[in-house]
């Protein structure tokens, strides 16, 4: 059923694909390339520390500021940066003010990892309804 949402061609405007997106650290599922979703999501304040033990996890910025902790480093983002977030790393992503990212992860990959808390979205709630 997932993958039958995505069969119809059908072009997107990545700008406009943010209207959509009405809360924060809810990710938004808009296309599918092979074995990977594309998605959009607004971020404002902190996630929280998780990893990926599988996949790896991209991150670009549209608009505004990241900033991606890691145990022993940050990587700060500003627009037009993309990051990849290696699988099995423990990250925090964190945006002081509003900002709008573009992500590719794996199908599989689980919103917080491999941590289940309030703000974490199932793959059924990032899907466009």
């Amino acid at each position: 059923m997932l993958r039958s949402i995505f069969l119809v061609l059908k072009t997107l405007n990545l700008r406009e694909e943010f209207d959509h997106v009405t809360e924060y650290w809810s990710p938004r599922i808009i296309a599918r390339v092979n074995d990977q979703y594309v998605k959009v999501a607004k971020l404002k304040g902190t996630l929280a520390w998780h990893k990926h033990d599988d996949e790896d996890e991209l991150f670009h910025i549209i608009k505004g500021k990241l900033t991606i902790q890691y145990e022993n480093e940050q990587v700060h983002l500003v627009e037009g940066d993309m990051h990849v977030v290696p699988k099995g790393l423990m990250h925090n992503p964190v945006a002081d003010d509003e900002c709008w990212v573009a992500l590719i992860e794996t199908i599989t990959t689980k919103h917080t990892g491999d941590i289940i808390m309030e703000k974490t979205k199932t793959l059924d709630q990032q899907l466009p309804q």
